[in-house]
């Protein structure tokens, strides 16, 4: 009897090894193995990275951005996109300050500036989803007049806060942690519960995945896409108050170009620029890795201008990385739908 007879009769049949599929090692274990190998990197380069307190520095250095990045993953896993949260967080920081120095106590202060980012996204997302024109478009043009708004406000110049509870948003500790890395793990446990355990979460994959399909399956696409840009808004009004609160002060220059490093930690964490795919814990650990880049560059002196170099160079590396992850999915799930073509 031969071998292939004898595993016949065994009722046992030899498959064949499936070749390496780049997407799914990259969404179970990349980033974490890049993050990884970069703080052992920084680790040895820079020692004094290691530190305890230069940890909970990196830490608190990119709560700002990891939030924006948070609320953005809502908005590009339904194929979307927003680059006004970066005027949104002087705008809000702007109002925030404003109401602690009127009197306002500081929660209220807080609950005032993100409720004029949640406004701000209000805006982005109905003229997206019921007007039906690019986000692209509408956020970029959003993007100019929410700085011009800032610097009107302003005069072009800092407001100064002096309420004290106001800045230990900012620069407290709570048990040994900043504050804002407090705020940052809490908007995190947020995100995660909604996008991965509620029918909600469910309906912005579906928008992104297919949105007609989205919209035969009963879902409120409109609805969806607006709410998308609502959450983003907030969020990044919340990291407007946390920014003016650090530096004590609005300033309307608050959050330049903060919109592209929120974007690269996100499709960095794994979420699709075409939308549907994604999580937000990957979002939270591309935001780690800018951080600790930012930081160790930081550490070696290496000057501004060659970080801004540097920086650009992992943009484009984690679009690169997107675009091949979209290959890989095209490629796996062409032959199945040929298959199933075959057999109807």
């Amino acid at each position: 009897m031969t071998k292939d007879s004898e595993l016949t009769a065994r009722g046992t049949t030899e498959t064949p090894s499936e070749p390496f599929d780049f997407a799914k090692w990259w969404d179970r274990v990349g980033i974490l193995v890049v993050l990884l190998a970069l703080v052992i990197l920084m680790a040895i380069i820079a020692p004094n990275f290691a530190r305890v307190d230069n940890l909970l520095n990196i830490a608190r250095s990119i709560s700002v951005n990891a939030i924006l990045a948070a609320g953005l993953t809502f908005v590009i896993l339904t194929a979307g996109i927003d680059l006004s949260v970066g005027s949104i967080v002087a705008v809000s920081g702007v109002v925030a300050v404003i109401a602690a120095i009127a009197g306002w106590p500081a929660p209220a202060a807080i609950l005032a500036g993100t409720a004029a980012g949640a406004a701000c996204g209000l805006v982005n997302g109905t003229l997206t989803a019921y007007l039906a024109l690019a986000p692209f478009i509408v956020t970029l043009g959003t993007m100019t007049f929410l700085r011009g708004l800032a610097y009107t406000i302003t005069a072009g110049q800092p407001i100064v806060s002096s309420d004290l509870n106001f800045r230990n948003v900012g620069n407290g500790y709570l048990a040994g942690i900043p504050v804002p890395v407090l705020i940052m793990i809490v908007v995190y446990v947020i995100a995660w519960f909604i996008l991965e355990r509620t029918r909600y979460g469910r309906h912005v994959y579906a928008v992104g995945g297919n949105p007609e399909a989205a919209k035969l399956a009963g879902v409120r696409v409109n609805r969806v896409t607006t709410s998308v840009y609502v959450i983003a808004g907030a969020c990044a009004g919340l990291a407007g108050v946390i920014f003016a609160a650090r530096v004590i002060s609005a300033q309307p220059t608050a959050g330049t170009g903060y919109e592209l490093d929120a974007i690269a930690a996100v499709v960095l964490g794994g979420t699709s620029l075409a939308g549907g795919r994604g999580r937000i814990v990957g979002t939270l650990i591309g935001s780690v890795i800018l951080g600790v880049l930012s930081t160790g560059l930081i550490l070696m002196n290496v000057p501004f201008f060659t970080q801004l170099l540097i920086k650009g160079v992992v943009i484009i590396l984690a679009v690169a990385i997107d675009s091949l992850k979209q290959r890989s999915f095209k490629f796996r799930t062409a032959p199945k739908a040929a298959s199933e073509t075959t057999r109807r």
